[in-house]
This record gives structure tokens, sequence and C-alpha cells, in this order.
């Protein structure tokens, strides 16, 4: 095993500690990935505050982009100085789910107390999400990682990893748009402005976005939204139905707040679908009348990473990032150093950035 720097949670709410840990070789079907960069996601927060439990310590991180260093026994098409995006899909290939190329829902999930890290005494570091990206390397799947252009700079190049294929695939796959659709996002964070941005590329009629600021509002205009509705109004929804003229055939929910949730339903048109991204904390619950969802034939649907196939889908995205329809340099808010984690987090948690980076 080799030593690297890693960012470790030791306690739920505590500051991550910048250390050094052990990492094991590649083993069959696995490569290792020098990092260039790793991006700050809500859901690393959420699991360092304890939000959905877990095990301790750990090592988060799971929006990451670098370099192959070493290949695992078995590994084709493949190679070592390959550059690539690290994504936390790790199919198994043969359940249920994975044979319907629903990959995102995998019923055999990796369980991280196995995974390749270590304390340098050998004691147990659980590999979070199968990434374990707070870290100057990673040892993955083969399955969880997808070339990318050598030029195409990482820390825009990370955010393929979750924040993007999230929101694009919630509008483009979950909420199904169609052309002429139209769309609520509750939330314009980083997954939101891409949900917005998986919206327009659908060919929605009219985008309204949702949020608590202006600054917000103007930044989801910027992604692609036709109109901005401040989420403090005492109805928010009666100005998005203005907006749009109607009600909205999707409503894209990108917050785990609950109120979020509980009014989202207020946003719908007959026969319009809640697609349900943002993870609220264990426990908590919402409340509706499902009365009002059979009468008008509405439904909710969750869904997890934008239900897409990383091999078909994050291709597709560089190329339309290539061709200057999706913007990816645009969400990156600020860079940081592995040193700084914690600053970039409290930054992160304040909600006014789109996607700190931490690059190496």
């Amino acid at each position: 095993m080799q030593k690297i720097r890693a960012a470790v949670c030791h306690a739920f709410g505590a500051p991550l500690e910048v250390e050094e840990v052990a990492l094991a070789a590649p083993g069959p079907g696995e490569v290792e990935v020098t990092l260039e960069a790793v991006a700050i996601c809500h859901s690393d927060i959420s699991y360092a505050e304890g939000a959905w439990g877990g095990t301790l310590p750990a090592v988060y991180g799971h929006e990451a982009a670098g370099r192959i260093t070493a290949l695992g026994a078995g590994v084709e098409r493949l190679f070592a100085g390959d550059r690539v995006v690290v994504t936390l899909i790790r199919p198994c290939g043969h359940c249920p789910a994975c044979a319907s190329n629903r990959p995102t829902v995998c019923e055999n999930p990796p369980d991280g107390r196995h995974g390749p890290l270590r304390t340098l005494e050998g004691g147990p570091l659980f590999h979070a999400m199968a990434c374990g990206a707070f870290a100057e390397k990673v040892v993955v799947n083969a399955s969880q990682v997808v070339p990318i252009p050598e030029a195409m700079p990482a820390e825009s190049a990370c955010l393929l990893s979750c924040g993007v294929i999230t929101g694009v695939g919630a509008a483009v796959y979950a909420a199904g748009l169609r052309p002429g659709q139209d769309a609520v996002v509750i939330g314009a964070g980083g997954v939101g402005l891409n949900a917005i941005q998986g919206a327009r590329l659908a060919g929605a009629r009219r985008i309204v976005a949702v949020d608590m600021t202006e600054e917000k509002l103007a930044d989801a205009r910027a992604f692609g939204a036709t109109d901005g509705v401040l989420a403090g109004e005492a109805r928010p929804w009666k100005a998005a139905k203005a907006a749009l003229g109607r009600g909205a055939d999707a409503v894209i929910v990108t917050v785990g707040a609950i109120p979020a949730y509980e009014t989202a339903p207020r946003y719908l048109a007959p026969g319009g679908r809640v697609v349900m991204v943002g993870m609220p904390h264990s426990g908590a619950t919402a409340d509706y009348e499902p009365v009002l969802f059979a009468a008008t034939g509405q439904g909710m649907v969750g869904s997890k990473m934008g239900d897409v196939v990383i091999a078909r889908d994050i291709p597709w995205m560089i190329d339309l990032y290539d061709q200057g329809r999706l913007k990816l340099d645009e969400l990156v808010s600020r860079r940081w150093r592995l040193e700084e984690i914690n600053e970039a987090i409290a930054d992160t948690r304040a909600g006014g950035a789109r996607r700190n980076v931490i690059v190496f």
C-alpha cells in the first residue's frame, strides 16, 4: 500500500482532517487515478454532518477528474495516462436494475468498509460512495470512469461526475421533457443550474427558476431560465404559473428542503410530475393529499444521478460542452487547495457558490 494525503472525517459535524492514509494497489477490474480536481457536493457535506448515518472514519468526495496511473488485471479499453472523470456509479452489471439499463439504482452497492483505504496503522477507513475522492489518489472499479479530452480543464470536467449529469439527466430522463413543454426548477445551485440546462437542451418552452435570492435567479437566467420567482413570496407558485400561463409539465426539486417538497405539486399542470432530486436528511417527512394526484393524473418520481448511463451520457455532454451548448467552466465558483477543504465546505454550505473545486 502507498501513502497518500486525504481529508478524513473522524466525527460527524467536525472539521475534516487532512492526513496521510494508506491506499491499496488496484485489484482485478480496478484502476488507480491520480486526481487533478474534486468538487464539493452538498451530498458530501450532508454525509459529513451525519445526515444519513454511516461508518467512520471515512473519506468522502465523489465528483472528481484525474489521470489513470495504474491498472488492475483484466481492465480493457483504458490505459495508463488516460484522463478520466470518476463517478460514484458502480453497476454490478447483473441485477434487475442493471439489466434494465438503470445502473444508478444498482441493487448490489459496494461495501465501503472493504474498500482500498486504510489508516496508516492498518485500521479501517470507509471508502465513501465507492470513491473516497477527497484525496490525492483513488482506486475505483473501471466501470466508474469515463475518458475525457486531454485539453479539458479538470475543474470543469470533474463536475460531469455528479452535479451536471444529475441535473441534466433529471430534466431529460426523469422528467422526460419534450419540446414545447414547461418546467419549474426549485433551487438554482449547482444541480439546479444543470437541471435548467437540461430543460433548455430538451426544448422546454419556458423554464421558471425558484430560489431565495435575486443573485441566484440571475445565475439561473444566465444558464437558460426564462423567468425567475423568489421562493420567499407568499405564493410563489402563482407567480410561476403567471409566467407560464399554466402549470408546469415538470417541477424539478433540486434542494433537500422539506418546504420545497411540500409546495412543489402546487406548480404542476394536470398530468405533470414532480421530480425529486434534492435529498433531505433521514427521517424528514413531507405531507401531501393523494386525492389531488389521483384526480389530476399527476405524479412524483425520484431521480438518482439523473438516471444516466455514464458511458453514453458523459461523452454526449462533453460534445455539447465543446460546441458551447453546455456550460461547465461557468459553474466553477472558486478553486481551493486540499488543505483549505474545510473553508471550501463552509463557503459551499453558505449557499452562494455554484461549485467549489479542490485542485491538486
